[in-house]
């Protein structure tokens, strides 16, 4: 059925190029439509992982830390008491886990990679609007990857020619990023993961006041974690600046989580995700819309 006569012309158009899908908002799609950027579908890659601890994991008794990969961050804190008893934690460390750093870059570039394959497939020159998600599957060592865009294309632009480009930006915010002069070229994450296994200096501290060595008006950073989280964070953005390749993070989030898994040993994974982009021209502001009100 030809479009009516009684719609605008951008929607027309659209109804006569056949059906086709979204994951844009109204006001994202519309921003998207006057970049020039036709929405083409959505296009999703997913990827299921599973890793297990590196060596045997958490030995019986206080003493006896977990294996440590080698190559990754490692730091040991000694116990400044001597020894006292047997179940007495005489030392601690903190240590990289590097197996659930590379499970993860994994799944991710694997989701990734199949979301750019389905934008390669429509004939996208980019994908806009990307939302990825981890979501675990049991209570640890599995978890699931799924990625989802919108391909689009640059109206008047010659056909692709190579890899679609990603980015976690839409409307008004990739308007500003286009204004700016900027380019996006990918949506980049990574993961760091620092695992806590407390000495006894630490343990007491992380009883909190009711502890058996709580109160006492003492202050004090608990040094142990501290450190844990400092290095997760720079091996995070470390990482990261790697696949910038020389050009520049936008809209950068980090997400710090700890998690507990049993007295004084601890978890701590940095999430950090943004857009690489390059300058490519100077600053051009956008024609703004004109409102347009039929009459008749």
């Amino acid at each position: 059925m030809a479009p009516s006569s009684d719609l605008p012309e951008a929607a027309g158009r659209r109804l006569a190029g056949g059906p086709f899908s979204s994951g844009l908002s109204v006001a994202d799609f519309a921003a998207c439509l006057a970049m020039g950027l036709e929405p083409l579908g959505l296009v999703q890659g997913f990827c299921a992982m599973q890793w297990g601890a590196y060596g045997g994991g958490i030995l019986a008794g206080a003493m006896s830390p977990p294996s440590v990969a080698a190559g990754g961050y490692a730091e040991v804190y000694q116990c400044p008491h001597g020894f006292v008893s047997g179940e007495h934690r005489a030392w601690g460390q903190n240590y990289e886990q590097t197996w659930v750093e590379s499970a993860w870059a994994t799944g991710f570039a694997s989701a990734l990679a199949r979301m750019v394959e389905e934008a390669t497939a429509l004939g996208a020159h980019g994908v806009v609007g990307v939302v990825d998600s981890e979501t675990p599957l049991v209570e640890a060592g599995v978890a699931e990857f799924h990625l989802r865009g919108t391909a689009v294309r640059v109206e008047g632009a010659p056909a692709p020619t190579g890899e679609p480009w990603t980015t976690y930006l839409a409307g008004q915010r990739l308007a500003k990023v286009f204004e700016a002069g900027y380019a996006p070229l990918g949506a980049v994450a990574t993961v760091s993961s620092v695992r806590v296994w407390a000495n006894c200096v630490t343990e007491y501290a992380l009883e909190g006041t009711g502890g058996v060595f709580g109160g006492g008006g003492s202050i004090g950073e608990v040094d142990q974690v501290v450190r844990a989280h400092g290095v997760a964070r720079e091996l995070a953005r470390a990482r990261v600046r790697a696949q910038l390749h020389g050009d520049a993070l936008h809209g950068a989030d980090l997400v710090a989580t700890t998690r507990e898994h049993g007295p004084g040993d601890l978890e701590i994974q940095v999430r950090l995700a943004g857009n690489r982009v390059r300058r490519v021209a100077p600053f051009s502001p956008l024609p703004v819309p004109q409102l347009t009100v039929a009459l008749s």
